[in-house]
C-alpha cells in the first residue's frame, strides 16, 4: 500500500521573533489550506493511504472536512498511532509511528525546529518539508499541490538519487555522550538557563557550528553564508568563533533583523570531525531554539556527520517522474475522476 505521512505543526511560525523582529505569523488556517492542496494532489498520484499527526487545532481533519463537499478523495486518511502531548515531542512521536508503519514519505509543515524533531525518529523515510516556520533553511517554500505530487511520486517509486538525497547533521555530545542533534546549526550561548527558546541576540553567541549556510538563509546559519557559503550536499561544515577579530560582516539573524557580526576565527569541518572544548555553564541552541543546558564542570562537543534524514527535492522528483511518464496516458487521466463529486 502506497502511504504518505503528514506532520503539520500547529505551533510553527508563532514564536517570539514575531515580537523582536518582523516574522510572518503563519496561522493554522493557512496550514489547513496547504494540507487541502496536498491531499488533492496525493489523490491523483496512486497513493492509497495518508497517516497524519493529531494536533490540538485539527489541521488535517479540518482539511478533509473542507474538501468533502466538492471532492471525492480516493484516500484512506487515518490518525497516527500515538499519544498527543501538545508539545514538540508530538512531531518526533508521529515520525516514529509513521516509520514503524512503513510510510513511504513524510510531508512536514513547520520550520527548522519541527523538522529537527521529525528527523530524530523518521529513520530512512524521506521527508518533503514545506516551510511554515520562522527559520526555514531546512524546509523549502513549496506550494502544497507540488509537495503532494512530489510525495506521491516518491512513494510510487518514481524518484531516486539525486532527487532523494541524504542530508548532514550535527551530533551534540555532553561529556562525550550524544544528547541531541541539529540539522542546520548548533549555537553556544553565554546564557545559563534556557528561558525563551528562540535566539536573535548576537551578543549572546560564543560559537556557531553549521552543516550548511548560504547568503540567502535567514537565521544563525546566515553567518556562515556571508562568510564562506556551504551547500546542502557539500561534504563539509563550519565552526565559527564570534568576538573581536579581523572579520566583520552583516547577517540576517531573523526576518528584518540584520546584524553586524564580529568573527574571531572560523574553521572548515570535515565529515566525522569533532569540535571539542566548550565548558559550562552555557546553553546550546539547536536549529534556532535553546535546547540543551550545560552545567558547571560539564563539557560539550559537536560532531559533523552525513547521517541526517533523507530529503526529497520536489523539483527534481517531478522531473524524474515526468521522464517516467507518470503524468501522461490513460491511467493518469483516470486518476483525476476520483476528485469529481459523484452525482
Amino acid at each position: 500500500m502506497a502511504s504518505v505521512g503528514i506532520i503539520a505543526n500547529p505551533a510553527s511560525g508563532k514564536d517570539i521573533r514575531r515580537l523582536v523582529a518582523y516574522g510572518i505569523c503563519f496561522d493554522n488556517l493557512e496550514k489547513v489550506n496547504i494540507v487541502k492542496r496536498c491531499l488533492l494532489a496525493l489523490a491523483v498520484t496512486g497513493v492509497d493511504r495518508v497517516v497524519y499527526m493529531p494536533d490540538y487545532y485539527g489541521i488535517v481533519p479540518r482539511a478533509v472536512e473542507g474538501l468533502a463537499k466538492d471532492h471525492h478523495l480516493s484516500l484512506d486518511i487515518v490518525e497516527a498511532d500515538m499519544e498527543m502531548t501538545g508539545t514538540q515531542i508530538d512531531s518526533a512521536q508521529a515520525a516514529l509511528a509513521m516509520n514503524q508503519a512503513g510510510i513511504g514519505c513524510i510531508i512536514t509543515l513547520g520550520g527548522d525546529g519541527t523538522n529537527r524533531m521529525v528527523a530524530k525518529s523518521c529513520g530512512d523515510v524521506p521527508l518533503l518539508p514545506i516551510s511554515t516556520g520562522t527559520n526555514n533553511v531546512f524546509p523549502q517554500m513549496v506550494e502544497g499541490t507540488i509537495a503532494g505530487l512530489a510525495a506521491g511520486a516518491v512513494v510510487c517509486g518514481l524518484a531516486d538519487s539525486p532527487a532523494v538525497h541524504r542530508t548532514k547533521k550535527i551530533i551534540v555530545l555532553k561529556n562525550g555522550k550524544p544528547v541531541d542533534m541539529a540539522l542546520i546549526d548548533a549555537v553556544v550561548l553565554k546564557d545559563i538557563f534556557i528561558g525563551s527558546r528562540a535566539i536573535w541576540d548576537e551578543e549572546r553567541i560564543r560559537k556557531v557550528v553549521v552543516t550548511r549556510g548560504e547568503p540567502d538563509n535567514i537565521g544563525i546559519s546566515s553567518i556562515a553564508g556571508n562568510l564562506h557559503p556551504i551547500g546542502i550536499t557539500e561534504s563539509k561544515g563550519m565552526a565559527i568563533d564570534l568576538g573581536p577579530g579581523n572579520i566583520s560582516l552583516m547577517a540576517p539573524l531573523a526576518p528584518g533583523l540584520i546584524r553586524p557580526i564580529q568573527v574571531a576565527a572560523y574553521k572548515i569541518l570535515e565529515i566525522g570531525e569533532e569540535i571539542n572544548g566548550e565548558k559550562g555553564p552555557l546553553v546550546i541552541a539547536l536549529d534556532g531554539e535553546r535546547e540543551v543546558e550545560v552545567g558547571e564542570g560539564e563539557e560539550v562537543s559537536f560532531q559533523l556527520t552525513f547521517e541526517g534524514p533523507r530529503v526529497a527535492d520536489p523539483r527534481l522528483v517531478l522531473r524524474q517522474a515526468v521522464a517516467k511518464g507518470y503524468s501522461q496516458g490513460e491511467q493518469a487521466m483516470k486518476k483525476l475522476h476520483w476528485l469529481k463529486e459523484e452525482n
